[in-house]
Parts: structure tokens; C-alpha cells; sequence
């Protein structure tokens, strides 16, 4: 994973009506081209009367597929644009899909590659960007009596506690940034007197909210 690697938030969508037109953009995040496509038939089932499924998607660390559709609607004026609009928020694995109900009235091709965007960005909007930030697993394992301690740490510092189990002592499983694990482990143990064990865990990728002006 890059050192940003950045998608969406949830699976949402979008809806407006730009000169009686009705838009809809389904976004999705994506791990493979088969679940890009697979997102894309179900767009369309759901939409059988829609005279346009025009559709994008990026897949790979660095973008290594990239497919566009414009669905009928003329060259260049729908898929391309889509596809413009998550590259530009550089976001990865998503697949969008930009539903077109025409409601009588021609835009052109400028109207066009202005509505099949327009409406992307806002989708990217309204449903929000995340940041995918590899975080260390660490195994923390104490005493009974160190508890209380321990949790009224994690809570200051807003650290997730991933698993509990309890034994002859007890184990803390917890996820932190990779950056601030030194700091972590020093301060848990200066915090309980040196009395624990720390085990590393694997890295696992957490979605943390993303500020564009960050």
C-alpha cells in the first residue's frame, strides 16, 4: 500500500436533476475488476428503464486498471469525466457508476461532461473520503490489578482496543499508528512500571476520515 492510499468512505450514492435530466451516482469501494463489474450489473438491474449506466473505476496501489464507459451517450462526454473526477480526488479501488434518465432536453457535449461530473464530485462529497493508514496490531499483557489503568490510558489517548482475553493474566490487543508505536510502548511502560509484555502484532490497514485541505 502507498504511503496515501486513498477511497471512499461507504457505498453511497448521489442523485440531482440537471435540466430535467435525473443523475445518479453509485459509488462503491473495490478490491477487484470482477467486483467493479459486478457493482456495475447490479447498477444496471436495478435501472432498467434508464436510458445511460455510464461507469469508471480504478483498481491497483497505483492505478494499474482503469476502465471507462460512456453507455451510448456520445464520446468522451460521460465515462472519461467520471473517470477525471476520482482521479483527480486521488482516490483508489472505487468504482463509480453515473445513471442518466433523460428527461427531454439535449445538453450537448459540454453539458454533458459537466453533469456526468458535476455529479460524480458530489457524490465524492456527500458520501466522503477515507484514508487508509497501516496500523501496528500490538498484544499488550498485564496483571488483573493493572487494568483499570491501562483502559483509563487507551481512552485518553483515543487507542481502539481490537480483542480482550482474559487468562491467568490479562491480554490487550490494540492498534496504533505505525509512527507512534515507540511513544506508545515507552509510555505504557513508564505508565505500569515496566510490568507487562509487549508483543507486535501484524499491520493492518485502518480507515482513518481524510481532510482534503490536510
Amino acid at each position: 500500500m502507498p504511503m496515501s492510499f486513498l477511497t471512499i468512505a461507504t457505498t453511497g450514492k448521489y442523485e440531482e436533476i440537471i435540466k430535467k435530466s435525473r443523475f445518479i451516482c453509485h459509488l462503491a469501494p473495490v478490491e477487484t475488476e470482477d467486483e467493479a463489474k459486478a457493482i456495475i450489473a447490479q447498477v444496471v438491474a436495478d435501472n432498467p428503464k434508464a436510458n445511460h449506466n455510464c461507469y469508471a473505476y480504478l483498481l491497483g496501489d497505483t492505478d494499474q486498471i482503469q476502465r471507462a464507459s460512456d453507455n451510448g451517450e456520445p464520446s468522451g462526454t460521460a465515462g472519461v469525466p467520471i473517470l477525471e473526477v476520482l482521479k483527480k480526488n486521488q482516490l483508489h479501488n472505487v468504482v463509480a457508476v453515473v445513471t442518466r434518465y433523460f428527461g427531454g432536453i439535449k445538453l450537448g457535449a459540454g453539458g454533458l461532461i459537466r453533469a456526468y461530473s458535476g455529479t460524480t464530485a458530489a457524490a465524492v462529497e456527500a458520501i466522503g473520503i477515507v484514508e487508509l493508514v497501516d496500523f501496528q496490531l500490538l498484544d499488550i499483557q498485564i496483571e488483573y490489578s493493572q487494568l483499570d489503568s491501562l483502559n483509563y490510558f487507551l481512552t485518553t489517548q483515543n487507542i481502539n482496543i481490537e480483542n480482550t482475553e482474559y487468562g491467568s493474566q490479562v491480554k490487550i490487543t490494540i492498534a496504533v499508528r505505525i509512527s507512534e508505536q515507540a511513544k506508545i510502548i515507552s509510555d505504557l511502560t513508564n505508565l505500569l512500571n515496566g510490568k507487562l509484555t509487549v508483543t507486535k502484532g501484524p499491520i493492518k490497514p485502518v480507515a482513518v476520515a481524510y481532510e482534503k485541505n490536510n
